[in-house]
């Protein structure tokens, strides 16, 4: 950043400070903001398009509404770094998604300002209405209630649930509709299109602009204005575009489309729908990575940096790197099996809810674009889409991270395992995945899925196993199968083995040993490996077992564990309450064992932002906790 460039931002602790700037230097608080931004980032990674797309509108809405008694929901929190500088934390940005730092995402913990914890998509409006009523129901009139929604999370289910139930409250609430034709991926579905259609419409809006003007030099009031309103928005909408504005359709009042990076006008805009009482949507069109050139030119790639950046070249400055090969990530691993499977077999299919680029399913999109499914920011039609696949005769891949799996609970029961279908949950970012936080940690799904009848729960340890589950959960009338992943690389260079079934609810004896057993699912036995080859050492003799499955249960293999040994210890990169550890537990209470047994894994509680490293050494599974747990049983 020039010297004195910042010499308006660092004014600036609060929006009560930029509301004493002149409105003619909003710009250049924007060029400052952006300047900010993209420099903190190329030091320390985070999401970084999306912030950079509404820095002209995070200013603007803090300069018109009086946060934070105005209440400020930024749907996701992928765009809310701008807004986190200006409310009081550009000191403190430098720690963003560090551990022990500030949140990633807004966070009702981390200040005032942040009027509702987001990390999920969709959820604003919802959140937004609700507070809204409330403030109804105080009989507070004065204050506003502004939900900020990108067109690709406005394409979820519960976006349109939320709209639908602000139509009929008639709350005091506006929805500002960013949009910028993306998700993190290109934005796909019929919605998108139509937004498309609605903002190409120059001759639309241009009349519906001069109307409204004219309804105002008539000074019409009161609640049969608003009627005429609608219905003359919906008429100047059929007649001049073909279709029905599905906002005004909805009785709420839809302002638009304007552009997101003309600070100034935006300000009066918001200034203007300030006085505006009821439901309403101001859609605004921005460019996400808006003012950084590569980010504007690749905008999927800039969604989310993972390394330092050069801010003049946009050349990734990877940390040295040694010449050996390094294992690839799990979600390529799931990207190219997937295709060699469906090559084989051609009723394998791939569906992904608006995440090809992020699980690798963009690799059979490419080769088989007929056969892979973006559905779009929908995990639960995703799973019922899946469902009526299998009816039909296919074998469904559904990728779905493990994290947002959590909202397609009720129609994984009823629609997949209650029918016994052959739908494949591949779950990306199984446990701990770092930077993002509490909110896309996936350390639930061994629980929750354990208590679903029919359904088979694994988790593979490394990347021949996942091939291996992949290849044994597509074979014929296995029913609803689940295989758990983690974020990052595995530990297998040489992983593009010939693929071989695995029989349903077998483990594997890895090592075995006299002193004690211990019990692993997933790649965190790679972890326990290695500790218990330096016990080995030390002439310490220690079993290890991988499971594999976590239902069913090796039961043959756990009457060895429990029949020879009366220590052990279960590790798992998911939640102790009701997953493997509970399950080992309750096989040795039901088959009369006694042994003392630790469980590793996450405690009952929310974890922090972190490294992931940093996270296995909090929740104490990490090598040095593991050596530790080891030690004190054998103590």
């Amino acid at each position: 950043m020039n010297e004195g460039s910042s010499r308006l931002l660092e004014t600036i602790d609060s929006p009560d400070d930029l509301k004493k700037i002149d409105p003619e230097l909003l710009p250049q608080v924007c060029d400052e903001l952006r300047e900010f931004i993209i420099d903190a980032l190329s030091c320390n990674p985070g999401h970084f398009g999306a912030s950079l797309g509404v820095v002209e509108l995070t200013v603007a809405l803090h300069y018109v509404f009086n946060t934070p008694n105005d209440k400020l929901i930024w749907d996701v929190g992928h765009q809310a770094y701008g807004h986190k500088i200006l409310t009081g934390r550009r000191d403190q940005f430098h720690t963003n998604r560090k551990f022990k730092g500030i949140s990633g995402f807004p966070n009702i913990f981390e200040s005032e300002y942040d009027a509702f914890g987001v990390g999920h998509s969709s959820t604003s409006i919802s959140a937004g209405l609700g507070i809204a009523a409330a403030a109804a129901l105080r009989g507070d009139d004065d204050q506003q209630v502004v939900a900020v929604i990108g067109d690709g999370a406005m394409s979820a289910g519960m976006a349109f649930e939320g709209l639908n139930n602000m139509s009929s409250l008639k709350s005091n609430m506006t929805v500002i509709l960013n949009d910028n034709n993306m998700a993190i991926d290109p934005n796909v579905g019929g919605f998108s299109e139509y937004l498309v259609d609605i903002a190409t419409s120059h001759t639309y809006n241009k009349v519906r602009s001069e109307a409204f003007k004219a309804l105002e030099k008539m000074k019409l009031a009161g609640p049969r204005s608003k009627e005429m309103i609608t219905k003359l928005n919906n008429s100047l909408k059929n007649l001049l575009t073909k279709q029905t504005n599905i906002f005004e359709g909805l009785n709420i009042r839809y302002f638009g489309p304007v552009d997101g990076h003309d600070v100034q006008h935006l300000t009066k805009v918001l200034s203007d729908l300030k006085n505006i009482k009821g439901p309403k949507v101001l859609h605004v069109i921005t460019k996400k990575g808006k003012g950084f050139r590569f980010a504007e030119e690749n905008q999927t790639a800039w969604h989310a940096v993972g390394d330092k950046f050069d801010k003049i070249t946009g050349e990734m400055l990877k940390s040295a790197t040694s010449s050996v090969p390094k294992p690839p990530k799990f979600q390529n691993v799931f990207g190219n099996t997937i295709v060699e499977l469906a090559e084989k077999n051609d009723k394998i299919v791939g569906i992904t809810p608006a995440m090809p680029s992020g699980c690798s399913l963009n690799i059979m999109m490419e080769k088989m674009p007929d056969r892979a499914f973006d559905v779009g920011i929908a995990e639960q039609h995703a799973v019922t889409f899946s469902a009526g696949l299998a009816v039909a005769g296919y074998t469904p891949f559904c990728n779905i991270y493990s994290s947002f799996m959590q909202r397609s609970f009720d129609q994984v029961i009823h629609d997949v395992a209650l029918q016994k279908l052959n739908v494949v949950f591949c779950l990306d970012r199984g446990g701990l995945v770092g930077a993002d936080g509490a909110t896309h940690h996936g350390v639930y799904d061994l629980s929750f899925f354990r208590g679903v009848p029919n359904l088979i729960v694994s988790s593979p340890m490394d990347e021949i196993e996942l091939r291996n589950l992949m290849y044994t959960a597509q074979l014929p009338n296995q029913g609803p199968f689940s295989i758990r992943y983690p974020r990052g690389i595995g530990s297998n260079i040489d992983w593009q083995q010939p693929m071989e079934e695995i029989k349903i609810g077998t483990g594997r004896k890895l090592k075995d040993g006299d002193h004690l057993a211990i019990l692993t699912i997933g790649p965190v036995g790679i972890k326990a490996s290695q500790v218990i080859d330096k016990f080995e050492k030390n002439n310490v003799s220690i079993a290890h077992y991988d499971m594999r499955f976590v239902k069913p249960l090796d039961e043959t293999l756990l009457h060895e564990v429990f029949e020879k040994h009366n220590k052990v210890i279960t590790i798992e990169d998911g939640t102790i309450v009701g997953g493997m550890g509970s399950a080992i537990l309750e096989f040795m209470v039901d088959n009369g064992y006694q042994a003392k047994v630790k469980r590793l894994g996450v405690p009952d509680e929310f974890i922090e932002h972190g490294t992931q490293t940093e996270l296995y050494g909090l929740c104490g599974f990490d090598k040095i906790g593991i050596e530790n747990s080891i030690s004190e049983m054998l103590e």
